[in-house]
């Protein structure tokens, strides 16, 4: 038998542990525990507590922004995560001398403190140009699409959100008409719970809408034309991205060439790139406090989703040197005008298909047969658009990936 050293889990062993020491000189955390000790203002959070006479302490506000802040530059927003980061992790023990805050006191000091927040921002920025971090030789411009913590099912215009009530309330009126059925032929208990839960979030759907749209006036574009609304986020908009349709925001940063640092960020609630980078040009500046003369000396870039006529004409009119990539420039240029005779004919082949007659359709039997010969699935039996009625017939999900005709159009 082999001899294996003893070895027991009853065993206990106190390990004395230094906060102070687990953080290191030349560290991130270092640096960020020495900015917010000795070089930030942290009273203007103060006029938030009022326990200076009476009440539980609080926690610092220095000891949040540190937990914040660190678990910001791991990728790590959510409060539960940090929470479980500061009960697990020794440097986020450390940093927060193991005060272990709850995890909704973070996202109450997140939610309630932006404003202080974005004041601390523009410190942090003045420091870093101080110690010559800005080289205020460029600033790069450039967003992201984000999620909000809204759905993209309650955006609409004014229009579309009263025909979206209209519509629940007569799901409303029949579920009622459907109890009363019930009620007549035999008591189900089961069935009668079920339609009474169904009509009760129809209708605490319904009158949020309708509550919204007494208290909310509709939402302008520049253009001037009415943009969807969103009734819990309004703020937010419906946006495209490589991975689909979302509910969110236009999050634009402006970053300094030299180090990379951020010198001005702002989520908007639209999906187009135009009429963005003015502002950001605006708020870098502004935050830099930058004097007239130095506005000319940075140059900026943006990619193409900023380029537009009205954005030209505020880099001509402010002398901003400006480098914005331009997709219409082929159009423009002579020697492109006849880039479309050099291009293949038969790159790209017309899409064909089948028509009518090459199913094999059974009105009385209500059945189809289609052209490879698999029988297909009746999807409705009197479907209608524009006043015409029509069956709608469907293909298996089994027969289509191996069809032998899938390719032949």
């Amino acid at each position: 038998m082999p001899h294996f050293k003893d070895y027991d889990y009853n065993q206990m062993r106190t390990i004395p542990i230094s906060f102070d020491k687990q953080i290191l000189q030349n560290s991130f955390e270092y640096s960020l525990s020495y900015l917010i000790d000795h070089e930030i203002d942290q009273s203007i959070f103060y006029h938030r507590y009022i326990n200076d006479k009476n009440g539980t302490p609080a926690y610092d506000p220095a000891i949040l922004l540190k937990i914040i802040i660190l678990a910001y530059s791991k990728g790590i927003t959510s409060s539960r995560k940090i929470e479980t980061l500061y009960r697990e992790n020794i440097i986020f023990m450390a940093i927060s001398a193991d005060s272990q805050p709850h995890f909704t006191t973070l996202a109450d000091f997140v939610s309630r403190s932006h404003k202080e927040i974005a004041i601390l921002f523009k410190e942090v920025l003045l420091i870093c140009d101080h110690l010559g971090l800005i080289g205020k030789e460029m600033f790069a411009i450039d967003g992201c699409k984000l999620p909000s913590n809204a759905s993209k099912e309650w955006s609409g215009t004014h229009e579309e959100l009263e025909k979206k009530y209209k519509k629940i309330d007569k799901a409303v009126d029949y579920i009622i008409e459907q109890h009363q059925a019930n009620d007549l032929q035999s008591f189900d208990p089961e069935s009668i719970d079920r339609l009474e839960k169904q009509k009760k979030k129809l209708k605490a759907s319904s009158n949020k809408i309708k509550a919204f749209l007494k208290t909310n006036e509709k939402r302008k574009g520049k253009n001037g034309t009415e943009v969807k609304s969103n009734i819990t986020d309004n703020e937010s908009a419906k946006m495209k991205t490589s991975h689909g349709v979302i509910q969110g925001y236009n999050g634009v940063a402006s970053v300094d060439n030299k180090h990379q640092i951020i010198v001005a960020a702002e989520a908007y609630g639209q999906g187009q790139d135009h009429g963005l980078l003015e502002p950001m040009i605006e708020q870098s500046h502004k935050n830099l406090r930058y004097a007239k003369k130095e506005e000319k000396e940075t140059r900026i870039t943006a990619d193409n989703g900023y380029c537009n006529t009205t954005t030209l004409t505020y880099l001509d009119e402010k002398q901003i040197d400006g480098y914005i990539a331009d997709t219409g420039f082929r159009s423009r240029d002579p020697r492109f005008k006849d880039y479309k005779q050099h291009k293949p004919k038969d790159r790209l082949k017309p899409k064909s298909r089948f028509t009518v007659d090459d199913f094999n359709v059974n009105i009385k039997k209500q059945t189809c047969v289609c052209p490879a010969g698999k029988v297909m699935w009746l999807k409705a039996s009197k479907a209608k658009i524009k006043q015409i009625e029509f069956m709608q017939f469907q293909a298996y999900e089994k027969d289509c990936p191996r069809c032998p005709l899938k390719n032949s159009v």
